[in-house]
């Protein structure tokens, strides 16, 4: 659900892009790259040593086979969707499952862990793959796409690949406000502010070795999760969203949206879409039964 706005206005944009090429929505994306957290993880942290896994009922209980994947959900994940939807392939495997080799790869592949964030200190806290290594492990597989395709058709598919970048929510929920390193260092507009640096110095390293079109996740409304309203409850709360955790998501994503709009502009050939589903997911957390949400 964490993109579910972006993807929605991505398959659009291809639809009308695509018109000329037999109407097929994938147009000219080859295949689709994931970077992020439990958002997108398609089963990277089953190969790591860490507690944060989905390799157990009830996850994948509606995954073809009914198998836990590693996916922090019932069956697919939005970005298995995506692929889907643009015609690539049903699901986008994890680089790290070695039942998957470069063959596979070609097509699309993710880098996620579950549990990570932009801060490199967030990914310590389960002990699971930080942002800094999911990109040199992008850089390993760039080598072996170059090796299996050939330099020249290699870089033309990097260039046309599907970038998604989906986290941010760990840094504040299992980071900022639950450990004190962060927040006795940086005040909360300040940690977005490094936080926002530190996904822009992402985005320049992806746009440097040669991704041209992406997409950079904005974050839920993170104080309706039901971790945080549970949470409240357990202390004597009414179980309602915590309000300054939502406040505290709209900011950082306004920053965000800066962010892409500025890239946009500076970098050469570059195409980003920024998703923001805040407002659609906040609305039906309020208004389930207008969207026919039993709750």
């Amino acid at each position: 659900m964490l993109m579910l706005m972006c993807n929605n206005l991505l398959i659009e944009k291809k639809i009308v892009e695509g018109k000329n090429e037999n109407k097929r929505v994938g147009g000219g994306v080859p295949g689709i790259i994931v970077f992020g957290d439990s958002s997108v993880d398609s089963g990277n942290n089953n190969h790591i040593s860490t507690i944060l896994k989905s390799d157990f009922a009830p996850y994948g209980r509606d995954f073809e086979g009914g198998k836990a994947t590693g996916r922090f959900s019932n069956g697919k994940i939005v970005t298995d969707f995506i692929s889907e939807a643009f015609g690539i392939k049903p699901t986008i495997p994890a680089y790290l499952d070695p039942s998957y080799n470069i063959t596979h790869f070609a097509s699309g592949v993710c880098f996620a862990s579950a549990g990570t964030g932009y801060d490199n200190a967030t990914s310590d806290v389960f002990s699971v793959i930080p942002l800094w290594k999911e990109l040199q492990y992008y850089k390993e597989y760039q080598k072996k796409l170059r090796d299996y395709l050939g330099p020249s058709k290699a870089n033309h598919t990097i260039s046309q690949f599907l970038y998604l970048v989906s986290l941010g929510t760990n840094d504040f929920l299992e980071n900022y406000f639950l450990l004190p390193p962060r927040s006795s260092q940086f005040s909360q507009q300040d940690y977005q502010n490094f936080l926002a640096r530190a996904a822009e110095g992402f985005v320049r390293e992806l746009y440097a070795l040669g991704a041209r079109k992406m997409s950079i996740g904005g974050l839920p409304p993170m104080g309706c999760l039901p971790l945080e309203r549970s949470s409240r409850l357990i202390f004597g709360g009414t179980g309602e969203c915590v309000e300054k955790y939502n406040r505290v998501a709209r900011d950082f994503n306004a920053k965000l949206m800066g962010l892409v709009k500025t890239m946009n502009e500076e970098l050469k050939g570059i195409q980003i879409v920024f998703s923001n589903p805040f407002d659609i997911l906040y609305d039906m957390i309020l208004h389930p039964s207008y969207f026919e949400i039993d709750s």
